[in-house]
């Protein structure tokens, strides 16, 4: 994993600038000030993890002893989309992925 510096732009600051100034006048309270989410953007590192590779993907479906129909049923995709990744036709993307980071983490039994 490598982290990634993201450059404030302008507008986004001064968009941070004005929601401050609404937090010191009481316009906006402390929790609608925290849910800001330009604010989280423009102050912390975004992570970039290393994608998951074809051999991976079929090593967790391989270990969990799934057929490729099966693993698609908790993926919730089809059965050919996981062909696809299987082969490195296809990248997975999406919530797909996320739950295939999950099954790399912790096991297949996580999503069962």
């Amino acid at each position: 994993m490598t982290a990634i510096k993201t450059k404030t732009s302008r507008l986004t600051q001064a968009l941070l600038d004005t929601a401050q100034d609404m937090k010191a006048a009481g316009i906006l309270d402390h929790a609608a000030h925290e849910k800001i989410t330009l604010r989280h953007l423009g102050e912390k590192e975004r992570v970039v993890e290393e994608p998951l590779k074809a051999e991976d993907i079929r090593s967790m479906r391989e270990e969990a002893h799934m057929s490729q129909a099966v693993f698609a049923h908790y993926l919730n995709v089809s059965p050919g989309y996981v062909s696809q990744l299987e082969r490195g036709v296809k990248r997975p993307a999406g919530a797909a992925l996320a739950l295939l980071k999950v099954i790399h983490r912790k096991g297949i039994s996580v999503v069962m």
